[in-house]
């Protein structure tokens, strides 16, 4: 069994860094977006009432000039009112405070809420220019204010104007509890958003790595893989599928092969193990006996050595690590042909048409002819005629005058250790044609067999340029 590393505990899951990455920007950006907007609104409203402020004394100034304000002369003790009506149309037009004050800086007519006198409002009242202008801020009652103090001239008095500030910054303050109020809910709501929009995009993570985790633990590879959607998880759990039906297929193939190659050998090595034992008894058979005896141990042996290096071959993927080069058939073929010619004794042809070069693995594509061009000698033992093989293009044939091949044995002859009934008598391994099949598959080819018209057969392949390796 295989055991998974522990998880480390305290670290985050995907969804919680998601969820608090997702809550994070959101949190920037509203704090930024908040502040600025409180900020633009702030500055907006203090120029608006300073903007207005202005206006009004500036105004104020205009009249005075113009002799448009006349403060008649009252006893001190006086209340009656200024008679005129600026003071109306200002508190009614700008809701401002204001205040009459003599050339002594005695208060005529006292604003609501009444506006301190010092000396230089006194200063100002005493002016003899009309339109001087004495600015300050000042506190009543705990309120600001800010005031200005213009001179009607002559030194008969002036007019004092004040405008309320703290009303305005109250008003600023509520608005910045409520922006403040505003970003937490964005900031809480952004992070419940980013939980749950993380739980919808790892859901499919999570799933594809409890099948991961249980394939690592059981070694079961025989599980549901969740592939829904067309986004990169549900390619991911796809390629994740796929790879999991390879590696069941190929665990297949193995206990196949070692199950096949382990039925193959018993054969072999239990004639092995008859003739050892008669070995024993070597000095009592007579002459013809002993070279029969050697002459099997010495083919069992050949066999042998030929089932395992085939297996070898086959185990091994055959020889992936070969490089892919540019190749051609016809020069491969004729190297093929001319180590068979060797070998077999036989005369061999080789015939080439068209363009055979592609890129591929030369020792396996020679080694596949090789295959097909003894297989064909094995069951054409005696004959007369040439072992034929023609390379057109990208496609081998190799022709022979053998036996054939009956109709129900054409597609199981590339299998693995599959002999037909009429080929069990003769040597070999049953996996000669299952390596040409792996190399053409490798290739991205295909193989076949057919009869041959007047008697024999034709097996071979077909092949592509060989598919890079991942």
């Amino acid at each position: 069994m295989v055991r998974l590393p522990p998880l480390r505990r305290g670290r985050p899951s995907l969804r919680t860094t998601f969820g608090l990455s997702f809550s994070a920007a959101a949190t920037v950006v509203t704090l930024l977006v908040g502040g600025l907007s409180y900020d633009a609104a702030a500055g907006l409203v203090r120029v608006d009432q300073q903007s207005a402020f202005d206006d009004v004394i500036r105004d104020l100034r205009s009249q005075v000039r113009s002799e448009k304000v006349i403060l008649r002369q009252y006893p001190s003790e006086s209340v009656v009112p200024v008679p005129y009506d600026l003071r109306d149309d200002l508190r009614r037009i700008s809701r401002m405070d204001v205040q009459v004050i003599n050339g002594r800086g005695t208060i005529y007519d006292a604003g609501k809420p009444p506006l301190p006198v010092v000396d230089d409002d006194r200063t100002t009242a005493a002016s003899r220019t009309p339109g001087t202008v004495q600015r300050r801020e000042i506190d009543i009652g705990g309120e600001q204010y800010r005031m200005a103090t213009v001179a009607v001239g002559d030194g008969i008095g002036a007019i004092q104007v004040a405008q309320q500030i703290s009303d305005t910054e109250d008003l600023l303050r509520e608005l910045q509890k409520r922006t403040a109020l505003f970003v937490v809910a964005v900031i809480l709501a952004a992070g419940l958003a980013g939980w749950w929009l993380a739980g919808r995009i790892t859901r499919r993570l999570v799933r594809l790595t409890g099948v991961a985790e249980s394939v690592a633990a059981t070694g079961r590879m025989a599980v549901a893989v969740p592939v829904a959607g067309d986004d990169e998880v549900g390619r991911l759990g796809r390629a994740f599928d796929g790879m999991l039906g390879r590696l069941a297929r190929s665990k297949d193939d193995q206990r196949r092969l070692v199950q096949d190659a382990g039925h193959e050998l018993r054969t072999p090595l239990t004639s092995l193990r008859t003739n050892i034992s008669l070995l024993r008894r070597f000095e009592e058979l007579p002459g013809p006996a002993r070279e029969d005896l050697l002459a099997d141990l010495a083919g069992e042996t050949r066999e042998l050595t030929d089932l395992v290096n085939e297996l070898v071959d086959l185990a091994a993927g055959q020889r992936d690590d070969e490089p892919r080069t540019e190749v051609s058939l016809e020069e491969v073929a004729t190297t093929a042909v001319t180590l068979a010619r060797r070998r077999t004794g036989r005369e061999i042809t080789v015939r080439a048409e068209g363009d055979t070069r592609l890129t591929g693995q030369p020792a396996t594509l020679q080694r596949a002819i090789s295959n097909l061009v003894e297989n064909a000698a094995k069951f054409d033992q005696g004959g007369t005629e040439p072992v034929e093989v023609m390379i057109s293009g990208r496609r081998v044939e190799v022709l022979d005058r053998g036996p054939g091949i009956a109709e129900e044995d054409r597609e199981r002859v590339f299998d693995r250790f599959y002999r037909a009934p009429g080929a069990r008598s003769l040597p070999g391994s049953g996996l000669g044609l299952a390596i040409v099949r792996e190399v053409a598959l490798a290739h991205g080819g295909t193989v076949f067999a057919r009869p041959r018209p007047g008697g024999g057969a034709i097996l071979g392949f077909t092949v592509a340029d060989a598919p890079e390796a991942p």
